[in-house]
Protein backbone atom coordinates (compact mmCIF):
# COMPACT_ATOMS: atom_id res chain seq x y z
CA UNK A 1 0.00 0.00 0.00
CA UNK A 2 1.15 3.26 -1.00
CA UNK A 3 1.41 4.70 2.51
CA UNK A 4 2.98 3.81 5.43
CA UNK A 5 6.74 4.37 7.22
CA UNK A 6 8.76 1.48 8.22
CA UNK A 7 7.67 -1.81 6.29
CA UNK A 8 8.95 -5.28 8.10
CA UNK A 9 10.37 -7.42 5.70
CA UNK A 10 8.47 -10.02 4.20
CA UNK A 11 10.55 -13.16 3.32
CA UNK A 12 9.00 -14.32 -0.11
CA UNK A 13 8.74 -17.98 -1.42
CA UNK A 14 6.73 -19.22 -3.75
CA UNK A 15 6.68 -22.40 -5.78
CA UNK A 16 4.30 -24.62 -7.11
CA UNK A 17 3.95 -28.40 -6.09
CA UNK A 18 6.38 -30.75 -7.66
CA UNK A 19 4.71 -33.27 -9.59
CA UNK A 20 6.43 -36.73 -10.45
CA UNK A 21 3.69 -37.29 -13.67
CA UNK A 22 5.88 -36.39 -16.72
CA UNK A 23 3.16 -35.42 -18.77
CA UNK A 24 2.27 -32.75 -16.60
CA UNK A 25 2.36 -29.25 -18.19
CA UNK A 26 2.48 -25.88 -16.07
CA UNK A 27 0.07 -23.52 -17.05
CA UNK A 28 1.73 -20.45 -18.96
CA UNK A 29 2.35 -17.87 -15.77
CA UNK A 30 4.39 -14.89 -15.55
CA UNK A 31 6.50 -14.00 -12.81
CA UNK A 32 6.66 -10.38 -11.94
CA UNK A 33 6.50 -7.53 -9.73
CA UNK A 34 3.23 -5.60 -10.19
CA UNK A 35 1.09 -3.36 -9.17
CA UNK A 36 -1.85 -5.16 -7.53
CA UNK A 37 -4.93 -2.51 -7.20
CA UNK A 38 -8.03 -3.04 -5.28
CA UNK A 39 -11.35 -2.12 -5.83
CA UNK A 40 -14.14 0.32 -3.51
CA UNK A 41 -14.78 -2.43 -1.77
CA UNK A 42 -11.24 -3.78 -0.66
CA UNK A 43 -11.40 -6.54 -3.20
CA UNK A 44 -8.08 -7.12 -5.29
CA UNK A 45 -9.05 -6.33 -8.93
CA UNK A 46 -6.47 -5.47 -11.39
CA UNK A 47 -2.72 -6.14 -12.04
CA UNK A 48 -0.62 -3.60 -13.60
CA UNK A 49 2.36 -4.59 -15.16
CA UNK A 50 5.63 -2.06 -15.21
CA UNK A 51 5.26 -2.37 -18.72
CA UNK A 52 1.51 -0.51 -18.82
CA UNK A 53 -0.83 -3.93 -19.54
CA UNK A 54 -3.57 -4.36 -17.19
CA UNK A 55 -5.18 -7.40 -16.22
CA UNK A 56 -8.40 -7.86 -14.62
CA UNK A 57 -8.30 -10.96 -11.26
CA UNK A 58 -10.85 -13.32 -11.83
CA UNK A 59 -13.21 -14.37 -8.76
CA UNK A 60 -10.95 -16.86 -6.32
CA UNK A 61 -10.70 -17.09 -2.80
CA UNK A 62 -8.46 -14.39 -0.47
CA UNK A 63 -9.07 -11.89 -2.26
CA UNK A 64 -10.98 -9.70 0.00
CA UNK A 65 -10.30 -7.79 3.24
CA UNK A 66 -7.68 -5.07 1.83
CA UNK A 67 -7.90 -1.54 2.03
CA UNK A 68 -10.27 0.48 -0.50
CA UNK A 69 -9.23 1.83 -3.57
CA UNK A 70 -5.31 0.93 -2.68
CA UNK A 71 -2.18 -0.07 -4.93
CA UNK A 72 0.04 -2.63 -3.52
CA UNK A 73 3.29 -3.87 -4.74
CA UNK A 74 3.63 -7.65 -5.10
CA UNK A 75 5.72 -10.19 -6.18
CA UNK A 76 2.93 -12.59 -8.78
CA UNK A 77 2.39 -15.56 -10.30
CA UNK A 78 -0.50 -15.31 -12.51
CA UNK A 79 -1.51 -16.24 -15.72
CA UNK A 80 -2.53 -13.92 -19.07
CA UNK A 81 -6.04 -15.04 -19.72
CA UNK A 82 -8.40 -13.86 -23.26
CA UNK A 83 -9.66 -10.25 -23.51
CA UNK A 84 -12.85 -9.03 -23.12
CA UNK A 85 -14.18 -5.22 -24.52
CA UNK A 86 -10.26 -5.10 -24.25
CA UNK A 87 -9.57 -5.95 -21.16
CA UNK A 88 -7.18 -8.47 -20.67
CA UNK A 89 -7.99 -11.51 -17.40
CA UNK A 90 -5.69 -13.18 -14.97
CA UNK A 91 -5.89 -16.11 -12.98
CA UNK A 92 -3.41 -15.34 -9.81
CA UNK A 93 -1.67 -18.18 -8.17
CA UNK A 94 0.57 -16.23 -5.57
CA UNK A 95 1.01 -13.22 -4.27
CA UNK A 96 2.97 -11.53 -1.87
CA UNK A 97 3.62 -8.14 -1.11
CA UNK A 98 7.04 -6.66 -1.00
CA UNK A 99 8.22 -3.34 0.61
CA UNK A 100 7.33 -0.18 -1.44
CA UNK A 101 7.43 2.88 0.73
CA UNK A 102 7.90 6.68 -0.76
CA UNK A 103 11.40 7.70 0.59
CA UNK A 104 11.19 10.06 3.32
CA UNK A 105 13.86 13.31 4.74
CA UNK A 106 16.51 11.94 6.90
CA UNK A 107 14.76 14.03 9.90
CA UNK A 108 11.98 12.17 9.35
CA UNK A 109 13.62 9.42 11.49
CA UNK A 110 13.75 9.76 14.60
CA UNK A 111 16.28 7.29 15.88
CA UNK A 112 18.78 7.99 12.83
CA UNK A 113 20.02 6.24 9.72
CA UNK A 114 20.59 2.50 10.00
CA UNK A 115 22.47 0.94 7.25
CA UNK A 116 23.21 -2.67 8.73
CA UNK A 117 24.66 -4.50 6.23
CA UNK A 118 23.19 -6.62 3.38
CA UNK A 119 23.75 -7.55 0.22
CA UNK A 120 22.15 -7.15 -3.45
CA UNK A 121 20.90 -10.35 -5.04
CA UNK A 122 19.78 -8.28 -8.16
CA UNK A 123 18.42 -4.58 -8.68
CA UNK A 124 16.80 -3.23 -12.01
CA UNK A 125 14.28 0.01 -13.01
CA UNK A 126 11.58 -0.93 -14.35
CA UNK A 127 7.88 1.25 -14.82
CA UNK A 128 7.95 3.69 -11.80
CA UNK A 129 10.04 1.55 -9.78
CA UNK A 130 13.98 0.55 -8.64
CA UNK A 131 13.25 -3.01 -7.76
CA UNK A 132 15.96 -4.89 -5.53
CA UNK A 133 16.20 -8.61 -4.46
CA UNK A 134 18.28 -8.46 -1.13
CA UNK A 135 19.81 -10.80 0.80
CA UNK A 136 19.46 -10.03 4.54
CA UNK A 137 21.85 -12.51 7.10
CA UNK A 138 18.92 -13.05 9.68
CA UNK A 139 18.13 -15.94 12.37
CA UNK A 140 14.67 -14.77 14.35
CA UNK A 141 14.00 -10.66 14.96
CA UNK A 142 12.17 -8.53 12.68
CA UNK A 143 14.17 -6.38 10.33
CA UNK A 144 13.13 -2.97 9.45
CA UNK A 145 13.80 -1.58 5.37
CA UNK A 146 12.86 1.21 4.13
CA UNK A 147 14.38 4.41 1.81
CA UNK A 148 15.67 7.27 3.14
CA UNK A 149 15.64 10.62 0.35
CA UNK A 150 18.56 12.38 0.98
CA UNK A 151 17.74 15.46 -1.94
CA UNK A 152 17.57 16.18 -5.19
CA UNK A 153 21.13 18.33 -6.84
CA UNK A 154 21.61 20.19 -9.48
CA UNK A 155 24.19 19.33 -12.17
CA UNK A 156 26.47 21.30 -14.30
CA UNK A 157 24.80 20.07 -17.32
CA UNK A 158 21.07 21.29 -16.07
CA UNK A 159 20.31 17.80 -15.07
CA UNK A 160 19.58 16.97 -11.17
CA UNK A 161 20.33 13.97 -8.99
CA UNK A 162 18.51 12.27 -6.56
CA UNK A 163 20.23 10.38 -4.04
CA UNK A 164 18.51 7.63 -1.80
CA UNK A 165 19.64 5.41 0.94
CA UNK A 166 18.56 1.73 1.65
CA UNK A 167 17.83 2.08 5.23
CA UNK A 168 18.45 -1.61 7.04
CA UNK A 169 17.78 -2.09 11.03
CA UNK A 170 18.44 -5.65 11.48
CA UNK A 171 17.47 -5.04 15.31
CA UNK A 172 20.47 -6.86 16.71
CA UNK A 173 19.83 -10.12 15.43
CA UNK A 174 22.14 -12.86 14.59
CA UNK A 175 23.54 -13.38 11.47
CA UNK A 176 22.22 -17.28 11.17
CA UNK A 177 21.09 -17.37 7.71
CA UNK A 178 20.23 -15.64 4.66
CA UNK A 179 16.80 -14.47 3.74
CA UNK A 180 15.48 -12.91 0.77
CA UNK A 181 13.78 -9.74 0.50
CA UNK A 182 12.12 -8.35 -2.26
CA UNK A 183 11.70 -4.33 -1.90
CA UNK A 184 10.90 -1.45 -4.96
CA UNK A 185 11.72 1.99 -4.31
CA UNK A 186 8.50 4.30 -5.71
CA UNK A 187 9.50 6.86 -8.64
CA UNK A 188 6.01 8.29 -9.23
CA UNK A 189 6.26 10.56 -6.44
CA UNK A 190 8.30 12.69 -8.63
CA UNK A 191 6.77 13.28 -11.69
CA UNK A 192 7.27 16.92 -11.82
CA UNK A 193 10.57 17.05 -10.26
CA UNK A 194 12.39 14.90 -12.06
CA UNK A 195 13.03 14.77 -15.55
CA UNK A 196 13.72 12.18 -18.37
CA UNK A 197 17.86 11.90 -18.11
CA UNK A 198 17.93 12.71 -14.57
CA UNK A 199 20.08 10.61 -12.58
CA UNK A 200 19.34 8.26 -9.53
CA UNK A 201 21.69 6.95 -7.42
CA UNK A 202 21.11 4.47 -4.90
CA UNK A 203 23.39 4.40 -1.88
CA UNK A 204 23.32 0.65 -0.37
CA UNK A 205 25.67 -0.93 2.72
CA UNK A 206 26.98 -4.22 1.89
CA UNK A 207 28.98 -7.09 3.07
CA UNK A 208 30.25 -7.62 -0.31
CA UNK A 209 30.97 -4.24 -1.22
CA UNK A 210 31.00 -1.99 1.43
CA UNK A 211 29.12 1.07 1.31
CA UNK A 212 28.32 0.98 -2.71
CA UNK A 213 25.67 2.65 -5.27
CA UNK A 214 24.12 2.34 -8.13
CA UNK A 215 23.38 4.76 -10.27
CA UNK A 216 19.94 5.03 -12.97
CA UNK A 217 18.51 7.35 -15.22
CA UNK A 218 14.57 8.76 -14.43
Amino acid sequence: MRKGFYIIILVCIVAFSSCKKDEYVYPSVLTELVDIKTNSSGKLSYIQSDNGDMYQIMERSGLEGFTPDSTYRALSIFEPGESSNDVFTAKVYSCQFVISVIPSPADKFDKGIKTDSLDIDRIWSSGNYINMVLDIMAKDKTHVLNFVDNGITDNADGSKTLNITVYHDQNGDYEAYTKKAYASIPLWPYRGVLAEGDRIIVHINTFKEGNTTREFHY
